[in-house]
């Protein structure tokens, strides 16, 4: 896959260079150009979807419509890209920890493979943090399973299935006798640590004023980077476990795309990810701050992802 995929990319690139600049330029989708969307309308995807799609609008003069495509977190939305012609006139915007889990978990079933896609870019990476209340026994990852060991256990408050395998990774390489608790997301979690029921939970942005007004602390970063805003904080990784969480929310389309095609979506998602108006949009729904890999580094990302998920789950 690897191999296919550096082969397909040193062409395209080699196209681009001799083409110049003016691919990006002298393309333009026939008809409509429509974002597909791969949650229901009024969550954070969507809302960020919505404004991308209304600047690159503005921006390239493109008639661009967003539509909501639902299904198994994204992955019913990249199966019919996937199956669609490579025109270059649809394009989706999905979350990769989904479509990680299912090529992992059930690849041979799916109707894509990694392959399947003209990766274009990413519009951030939610920043997902293990919590604590403020006067928790514990200051990091390490004290707290010191902890979990010394006392038969410490209860967990996860908000989604990949922050459960997460600590069972921890359980499995450091036997932590961790305990887990369902929550319906970051508000429940954050309710049960303040109220003793979990000692430790997740969240991805709105325990950051509990952080500032003293009521958390934060123990590690789940991300394979440390966050921006706790710098000193260490990651899950350089705690010595070997998985992490990195949820982005990504684009891709058709592989097989006119090389012409992907350079102008490329071209104008970059152009609108560097608007003010995205950026503020971005900070409000998902907390955090825009962050574009671009094509190669968005699909090094999905690459790099699926080996991740592997090991969260055992294999």
């Amino acid at each position: 896959m690897k191999l296919k995929r550096t082969i397909t990319g040193f062409v395209a690139g080699a196209l681009m260079a001799f083409a110049g600049g003016a691919m990006a330029e002298d393309w333009e989708p026939t008809g409509t150009l429509r974002l597909q969307i791969g949650f229901a309308a009024g969550g954070s995807t969507d809302t960020m979807g919505r404004v991308i799609a209304k600047v690159m609008k503005e921006q390239t003069g493109w008639n661009i419509i967003a539509e909501n495509k639902t299904g198994g977190g994204g992955v019913a939305m990249f199966t019919g890209i996937a199956k669609m012609p490579p025109k270059g006139n649809v394009i989706g915007l999905g979350v990769n920890m989904p479509v990680l889990i299912n090529l992992v978990k059930r690849g041979d079933q799916l109707g894509f493979d990694l392959d399947s896609f003209e990766y274009l870019g990413t519009v951030s990476r939610a920043q997902l943090a293990l919590i604590a209340r403020a006067d928790a026994p514990f200051d990091d990852l390490a004290g707290m399973i010191e902890y979990s060991k010394a006392n038969d256990g410490l209860a967990i408050g996860f908000g989604a299935p990949p922050q459960k395998l997460l600590m069972e990774v921890v359980n499995r390489e450091a036997d932590a006798n961790l305990r887990f608790v369902s929550t319906k997301g970051e508000a429940e979690t954050q309710k049960l640590i303040l109220g003793g029921q979990v000692m430790a939970g997740f969240s991805a942005g709105t325990h950051i004023k509990y952080l500032e007004s003293g009521d958390f602390k934060m123990i590690a970063s789940a991300n394979d980077a440390r966050h921006d805003y706790a710098p000193d904080v260490q990651t899950v990784r350089e705690a010595g476990i070997s998985a992490y969480l990195d949820p982005y929310f990504y684009f891709a389309t058709t592989a097989g795309t006119d090389p012409a095609a992907v350079a102008a979506l490329t071209n104008a998602l970059e152009n609108a990810m560097a608007t003010d108006e995205v950026a503020e949009i971005v900070r409000n729904a998902a907390t955090t701050e825009v962050l574009n890999l671009g094509a190669e580094g968005t699909e090094k990302m999905m690459v790099d992802g699926v080996e991740n998920v592997k090991v969260l789950f055992g294999q």
